[in-house]
């Protein structure tokens, strides 16, 4: 039976992403355009995790599938953010201490804008993508008790390149899409024969979860990664969110969905 975790997605919840002097993902240009707004200050979880992995786990659940935002990590080619690698290790190394499993996935909704919106058909990003996994797992060592590459590749080439719902915003784009689907099983092939993190890959789902998708995914193996603990803002922000701030605290937003995942 498929172990339940709720996820983050770091873009749509960390916040500092996609503002004036903040690191930039692939949603920037769009941004920009006024096309749709960015995430903000989100629910400012970057200096927040403490708090809500606390809450999680004062509710029992299971863990969760945290993304390392790449933008964040290396906002530009070869700098990378060592900062921003320790903050992932702490607030890893405290949902741990709380009793929770974190899966780390390496790309959720965005990438840094300095590969380009079409990112996934580009050959010369792959060894780009095996770099960043390669570091992250070198930062994060042991502390994550498991690690998916992509979050939902199955979403990032229908969203990018069929429906238009997400960067590069294409549709009806097949040949592209297929492209895109090589080149992403090309990258996880890589990291998981290259990579320290090869033998911890875990199989995992992303999901939105309601009785009906709970009822489809019963007796699925690996991972359910459900979307989500927090909704977040912007582009890539959840349909529902198990907990929201509070003040200085967190509640209960979703009930229906606490009662899917415990």
């Amino acid at each position: 039976m498929a172990t339940t975790l709720l996820a983050l997605d770091g873009y749509a919840v960390e916040g500092g992403l996609d503002g004036r002097g903040r690191p930039a993902t692939c949603y920037a240009p769009t941004i920009a355009l006024g096309r749709h707004e960015g995430p903000g200050e989100a629910a400012g979880l970057w200096t927040r995790y403490e708090e809500v992995l606390d809450a999680a786990a004062g509710l029992g659940l299971a863990g969760v599938a945290l993304s390392i935002e790449w933008a964040r990590v290396e906002p530009h080619p070869g700098e990378v953010d060592q900062a921003a690698l320790a903050r992932y290790r702490a607030a890893i190394e405290h949902a741990r201490s709380v009793g929770l499993r974190v899966t780390a996935r390496l790309v959720t909704s965005a990438w840094p804008s300095w590969l380009g919106p079409e990112a996934w058909i580009l050959p010369w990003v792959v060894p780009h993508a095996v770099a960043h996994a390669a570091r992250v797992a070198d930062a994060l060592g042991d502390a994550p008790t498991g690690w998916v590459v992509f979050a939902d590749p199955a979403g990032l080439v229908a969203g990018g390149y069929l429906e238009g719902t997400r960067p590069p915003w294409r549709r009806r784009a097949s040949t592209e899409a297929q492209l895109a689907r090589r080149q992403l099983a090309r990258i996880e092939d890589a990291v998981a024969t290259t990579t320290a993190i090869g033998t911890r890959l875990v199989e995992a789902r992303a999901v939105e979860l309601d009785p009906t998708t709970l009822e489809r995914t019963r007796g699925a193996r690996g991972e359910l990664h459900v979307r989500a603990l927090v909704r977040g803002s912007g582009p890539s922000a959840s349909a529902r969110g198990l907990l929201a701030p509070d003040g200085r605290g967190w509640r209960v937003e979703d009930e229906g969905l606490l009662a899917l995942v415990r």
